[in-house]
């Protein structure tokens, strides 16, 4: 199977190039923005014509799109997580390949959910910023381009390589420095928050299975269980072997320190977004579909996916 991966050095699109090579029946393409890929192309300037002439040459059978962002301002969002999108839509659309399509989406596109509840992919999009808006209108112009696709949407992705301005990434390097400079005791705020974190691992399994797979339409990607951020710092404080004390700052800390980072608007002025990602305090994916139609089940816990994080940050003391 001819495979054809955009956003192959992204945090998610290394860990799906991996996946993809351990496959001797995939033989693997690599294009995005780096020197490394094996075709340099951007997504958000390249023209769809461009586009189409590569894959016409290059004929895959399948199109995996992990390229986007989760920073900047409502227009850097707009260009690489929706212009981005439109252009592989119109490529693949005036393309003879016939490739099947596999884009990545995002649990933000869902926005806020009722603490308690599971967000299966019939529920309503209400994103609650612009990041989560971005990749929702990605979403709808897949659903909408007639192709043979699949929208995977990703929850909280944790593991190996997560970035220092996530939730988890946030903690591992507060962590880190308490240890070094033997602090005992440790302030966070925004611990009261609930996500549904999912190892990278399982998400590159994920879209694996998803590019053998005939389903089509939304797929929700995640561990089926809300975590409370401030059980996930219990869990690295054991797993790094700090045992100082971890102390809850009030709320108006909880607004600088959950989600994704946070967006600078078009003026350079921070976006006023009580939670950066949109999500609000609770976020549970109902992963029963994935289970129903990719045969795919998460099977990395999140006190590996921590261990994995710390050994990272350790690594920079």
């Amino acid at each position: 199977m001819r495979v054809l991966l955009i956003g192959a050095n992204g945090y998610l699109g290394r860990f799906v190039a991996d996946r993809l090579l351990a496959d001797p029946a995939v033989q693997l393409t690599a294009l995005g923005r780096g020197d490394d890929s094996d075709v340099r192309f951007d997504l958000a300037s390249g023209s769809p014509g461009a586009l189409t002439r590569f894959l016409d040459a290059v004929h895959p059978g399948v199109v995996i799109n992990c390229a986007g962002t989760t920073r900047g301002g409502a227009r850097e969002l707009t260009r690489h997580n929706t212009v981005a999108v439109a252009t592989v839509c119109e490529a693949l659309r005036r393309s003879g390949c016939g490739a099947r399509l596999v884009q990545l989406g995002c649990g933000a596109e869902y926005g806020p959910s009722q603490p308690g509840s599971s967000t299966a992919e019939d529920a309503v999009p209400r994103p609650g910023g612009p990041y989560g808006v971005s990749k929702l209108a990605g979403t709808e112009l897949v659903l909408g381009s007639g192709l043979d696709a699949v929208v995977l949407r990703v929850f909280s992705p944790a593991g190996p390589g997560t970035p220092a301005g996530s939730p988890l990434g946030r903690l591992a390097e507060a962590m880190r420095r308490a240890m070094q400079s033997g602090d005992g005791e440790l302030k966070l705020g925004g611990l009261g928050v609930q996500r549904d974190f999912i190892d990278v691992r399982d998400v590159a399994r994920a879209v694996h299975a998803a590019s053998l797979s005939a389903a089509q339409g939304i797929v929700n990607i995640g561990a089926g269980r809300a975590v409370r951020l401030r059980d996930a710092a219990a869990v690295l404080a054991r797993v790094a072997g700090y045992g100082g004390a971890l102390h809850e700052l009030d709320q108006g800390g909880l607004r600088q320190s959950i989600g994704h980072p946070r967006a600078e608007s078009d003026h350079g002025n921070p976006a006023a977004y009580p939670y950066p990602d949109g999500c609000g305090s609770w976020q549970q994916a109902d992963v029963r579909t994935a289970r129903d139609r990719l045969g795919w089940r998460p099977r990395i816990n999140l006190e590996e996916s921590l261990a994995d994080i710390w050994m990272e940050a350790a690594c920079r003391i």
